[in-house]
């Protein structure tokens, strides 16, 4: 069974931004959720883990393996999804994955056609294999990431914000996928959707300002606000003295009024009604928390 582990990782960039502040580790086989607002410093952690970036100080260990030292050892092992990836503009998906085969090291033909075929069938591409990649739509675009980064059968696998802008159908396919697939390696899904990792997960990380600030299982990080989250649909103009006494955690706009969650031991007013806490609420808790020890969450 692999493991990946992170030990004290550190990353300031030459513009003084601290990306990374001592991030520490272990994930197994399975989905892993890393979830954090854009700029947490999710791209970089990934970036790193990769090969792609390194840190100022601490290591990455992958199956006993430091890959500080040995950065070949990951990558004949690694699946990389990236946030953003480009691609040819006039080659076709069965000859762009061909192309990635042989740069990952397969070389006989008969294997390449093999795992393509299966891959394509696996993303639901295969019919549309001799099609240009550019002209996919974002979903197939998204799938064609994960058949690429399946080539050579990897024992690790990154996914960056791999749901970003699909729609419902294509989400719910690409949770499909990740699903299977992290029944047999270690699976590492970077996002600030919190869905995502409701999703797939059974365990999680929250990363904010580089700092990890929150790790564990989402049903006991869930089963941890029973009983102290209270909502209540308030106006406009209601909403700044309530933020200025309570604690607010989320608010959403919900039939022309204003719907507030917020995080306390005891009933905030006669007016509010208790309701079963979700993973945003964790979110959005450990958000609010980390913003009153006077930090800044990055937009």
């Amino acid at each position: 069974m692999e493991r990946l582990e992170i030990a004290g990782v550190t990353k300031t960039y030459p513009n003084g931004v601290t990306a990374l502040d001592n991030i520490s580790l272990t994930i197994g086989n399975g989905m892993f959720g890393l979830l954090g607002p854009n700029g947490a410093g999710k791209s970089s952690l990934m970036k790193i883990v990769a090969t792609l970036l390194e840190p100022d100080s601490g290591k990455v260990i992958f199956d006993g393996t430091d890959i500080g030292k040995n950065s070949l050892f990951l990558r004949s092992q690694l699946g990389y999804l990236p946030q953003n990836f480009g691609v040819y503009p006039t080659i076709s998906a069965v000859s762009l994955l061909d192309h990635l085969a042989v740069l990952k090291g397969i070389s006989h033909k008969n294997d390449r056609k093999q795992q393509i075929d299966a891959l394509l069938q696996q993303t639901n591409l295969y019919k549309n294999r001799h099609q240009a990649v550019s002209t996919f739509s974002g979903g197939m675009r998204q799938r064609f990431g994960i058949a690429q980064a399946l080539l050579g059968n990897p024992q690790l696998l990154i996914v960056d914000e791999p749901t970003a802008g699909l729609d419902p159908l294509e989400r719910n396919r690409f949770h499909d996928m990740l699903s299977e697939i992290g029944e047999r390696i270690v699976v590492i899904l970077s996002t600030h959707i919190v869905e995502d990792v409701h999703d797939l997960c059974p365990e999680m990380a929250v990363l904010v300002g580089g700092k990890l600030i929150l790790k564990g299982k989402p049903s006991t990080l869930v089963e941890k606000l029973k009983g102290r989250v209270w909502q209540k649909n308030v106006s406009k103009e209601e909403l700044p003295s309530l933020q200025a006494y309570h604690q607010v955690i989320s608010t959403r706009f919900v039939s022309g009024r204003t719907q507030i969650h917020i995080l306390s031991d005891t009933k905030p007013a006669i007016d509010f009604k208790p309701v079963e806490p979700g993973l945003e609420d964790v979110y959005f808790s450990t958000l609010f928390s980390f913003q009153g020890l006077g930090k800044v969450v990055p937009a």
